[in-house]
């Protein structure tokens, strides 16, 4: 059979504070995250979904599931990337999110891309 074909994306993100979109007295903190995604295996393949875990400094839970990214489904060959851009708003000045994108082969084979936790906190404004 020769070696598997091995399919995988992954995912970094660069989150910021939106200073102009939030409104602290009314507990609304926005924040904007880039992510970015590279084909880092072998066969072309596409990002079908993505199902994220978006969690406030008071440990509630907001989960979020859809079809593709700011929508597009990108289709990737092996050492191509995709970048986008999106936003959340939280009830307070910090919390984190985390996820995963669902990914399908051009053979049709699914598969999931792990998006590592990272921290959403509005002290990244201050510099």
């Amino acid at each position: 059979m020769g070696h598997m074909n091995h399919a995988e994306f992954s995912c970094s993100v660069q989150p910021s504070y939106l200073e102009e979109q939030s409104n602290p007295a009314r507990h609304e903190y926005a924040f904007a995250y880039t992510v970015t995604i590279v084909n880092s295996g072998t066969v072309a393949a596409q990002l079908i979904g993505r199902h994220w875990l978006i969690t406030d400094a008071t440990g509630r839970v907001e989960e979020v599931r859809g079809l593709g990214v700011v929508g597009h489904q990108p289709m990737l060959k092996p050492g191509e990337r995709f970048e986008y851009t999106s936003w959340a708003r939280l009830e307070t000045p910090h919390g984190s999110m985390q996820g995963s994108f669902f990914c399908m082969t051009d053979e049709a084979r699914l598969f999931e891309a792990p998006i590592p936790a990272f921290t959403l906190a509005r002290s990244q404004s201050l510099h």
